[in-house]
């Protein structure tokens, strides 16, 4: 369900409102915030509300109770609502492993609400990968008409350089490669962003990062077969005749690709963990407080993360 506070809940009730045929939606969260959310959107809440450990065949509601949130504010950080979106999460993780559910969509949490409730995650990401105890993860964000990976994500710009080796930049064009490839059914050609503004200009700009990184990366991926160009400047990375010539974009750190695939499709967007043990995918924005509870949230990103992870789930991942 995401952070309580935010527009988590009513997603949720959107997504239960919405006619199912290729999946089975069951929400984990807090069944007193969705009624409360129900009754002031006027969004009916039918399905049935379940304890954990009960098994469903139809649309449910897993009442997950954590902190007390009978007095949460909506629009608001508070760290009730940052400990209950991580347990919503936690309690879903642990229906995945005993194959109770074939795959988890998650609707946004806030980074400062799970800090103050005493959580280190930096998001979803880090939190799935520790749970799975999974060492190779990327986060991609994908559309139909777009796809970019990332090599660091929630870190700071002073941080990026520290965190990018030769093997951390193959080993997410390698997961982009795989996920692609599994998703569209053919292999896919990428690019790969250099770091610096022109790529590093032939070493002109930054401290030789495309030279000494980004290249033998790439390098090495296209000796195991991969189509994978770069470095490239970012800023012509996604631009229309590049989407009409490559699939997938790998880019170096966070605002690198998501200010672009926020532009190109913020409403289709679908936030995908790869090299995940188990299908994990999520909504392509953040918890909105400044229309939670309100009635003006879109439901485009949560369809189509769900749809996806519907699909992958038939494939096998």
């Amino acid at each position: 369900m995401g952070d309580p506070a935010g527009v988590g809940p009513e997603l949720c009730l959107r997504l239960l409102n919405r006619s199912q045929k290729n999946y089975t939606p069951i929400v984990f969260g807090d069944a007193s915030i969705l009624k409360k959310v129900s009754k002031l959107l006027d969004l009916p809440m039918t399905s049935p509300v379940v304890s954990l450990g009960t098994s469903v065949t139809g649309p449910a509601i897993i009442h997950c109770p954590t902190a007390d949130l009978s007095n949460i504010v909506p629009g608001r950080v508070q760290a009730n609502c940052g400990e209950a979106s991580v347990e919503y999460c936690l309690r879903a993780i642990t229906e995945m492993k005993r194959a109770t559910v074939d795959g988890i969509v998650t609707c946004p949490i806030n980074k400062e609400a799970i800090y103050n409730a005493g959580y280190s995650y930096p998001g979803h990401t880090e939190l799935f990968a520790e749970q799975f105890a999974d060492s190779k993860t990327c986060m991609m964000q994908y559309a139909a008409d777009i796809a970019c990976s990332f090599v660091t994500t929630h870190i700071g710009y002073a941080e990026v350089c520290d965190q990018l080796t030769i093997a951390r930049i193959a080993e997410v064009i390698e997961l982009t490669n795989d996920a692609l490839t599994l998703i569209r059914g053919t292999a896919p050609k990428l690019l790969v962003c250099g770091l610096n503004p022109h790529a590093g200009e032939n070493g002109r700009f930054g401290n030789g990062e495309e030279e000494l990184l980004i290249v033998p990366a790439v390098k090495k991926v296209k000796r195991q077969g991969i189509d994978a160009t770069g470095p490239v400047p970012a800023d012509t990375a996604f631009t229309p005749q590049s989407r009409e010539r490559f699939d997938g974009v790998v880019c170096m750190y966070h605002d690198q690709g998501h200010i672009p695939i926020k532009m190109i499709a913020f409403d289709r967007a679908v936030n995908v963990t790869l090299g995940l043990s188990a299908i994990r995918t999520s909504v392509d924005h953040g918890t909105a407080f400044d229309i939670a509870w309100s009635g003006k949230a879109n439901p485009g990103s949560l369809f189509e993360a769900v749809r996806l992870a519907a699909n992958l789930s038939k494939t096998g991942k």
